[in-house]
């Protein structure tokens, strides 16, 4: 999956863009103790990366 595509799912949960640090995306949602952290732009992610992702922003 690529990271536009990460990035539409977690928006769509209340996740919002705080700021880039480079090529990283960092999100931020109310009542959540840590950022997530999204390497844009990326064509394909790493399995394990985007499994990570998934689970800190409560999708899996």
């Amino acid at each position: 999956m690529s990271s536009d595509e990460l990035i539409k799912q977690i928006k769509a949960v209340g996740w919002n863009f705080v700021r880039a640090n480079g090529s990283h995306h960092i999100f931020e949602k109310s009542g959540e103790p840590s950022p997530i952290v999204i390497p844009h732009p990326r064509k394909d992610l790493a399995v394990g990366t985007f499994n990570k992702i998934l689970k800190q922003a409560g999708l899996k």
